[in-house]
């Protein structure tokens, strides 16, 4: 028995809020977490909508039934299984919705990178293999890969504005995950303000507007 790879056309989806424009000054990729889609996750950012901030969620290739064949239909983004080939196909998406929607928008837009939890990941991957142009990094309770090597990259990465926020309920990010956030991000030369709520392992509207406010339209 032998196992084979083929390259295959197929359809990606995504989610977007507000028009791409020479109007929009904030430009927004948002990767949901494991067991969401991007139709509903996005809507979590309705609270930011404007005529200068343009959303996109891309959604994981990954579909599959949540809790048995008769569950709701979510997305992931990867699994361990041929990993290497599964993040080489997500950052390739997510790649050619950059470069698709960026020339469309205003010459100085700042961007926007947001993930929540298994998205943190998939954010920080797509970053350290396409080295997009972009202002902010915004991990909402997840964690940083660490197989990746930042240290080399410090030069690209140094002028980035990056942060953290999680719940202080959250029941994914234990004490001992925290601490590893912590320690691996300065040994890596990282420099990640940390931001916490009382809430659980979500996003809340509230505080994703409060923070926008003070962290990202100053």
């Amino acid at each position: 028995m032998e196992n084979h790879q083929i390259k295959v056309t197929r359809t990606a989806h995504y989610t977007t809020i507000g028009n791409a424009g020479p109007e929009v000054k904030y430009l927004w990729i948002a990767c949901h977490g494991y067991g969401q889609l991007a139709r509903n996750f996005i809507r979590k950012f309705d609270v930011l909508q404007s005529e200068d901030t343009f959303i996109i969620a891309p959604e994981g290739l990954s579909r599959f039934y949540w809790g048995g064949v008769t569950g709701e239909v979510v997305a992931s983004w990867m699994t361990k299984a041929d990993r290497l080939q599964e993040i080489e196909d997500y950052t390739n998406f997510i790649s050619q919705l950059y470069h698709r929607y960026f020339p469309l928008l205003a010459p100085n837009v700042k961007v926007i990178l947001f993930g929540f939890s298994q998205g943190c990941a998939t954010i920080m991957r797509w970053i350290m293999r396409a080295f997009p142009r972009f202002d902010q990094v915004i991990l909402w309770a997840g964690m940083l890969p660490e197989d990746l090597n930042y240290r080399p990259h410090l030069s690209y990465l140094q002028d980035k504005d990056f942060h953290f926020i999680y719940g202080l309920q959250d029941e994914y990010l234990t004490s001992q995950r925290l601490e590893f956030i912590q320690h691996f991000s300065k040994e890596q030369g990282l420099k990640i303000k940390e931001h916490t709520f009382d809430g659980p392992h979500k996003i809340i509207r509230s505080i994703l507007k409060e923070f926008v406010e003070e962290w990202v339209k100053v």
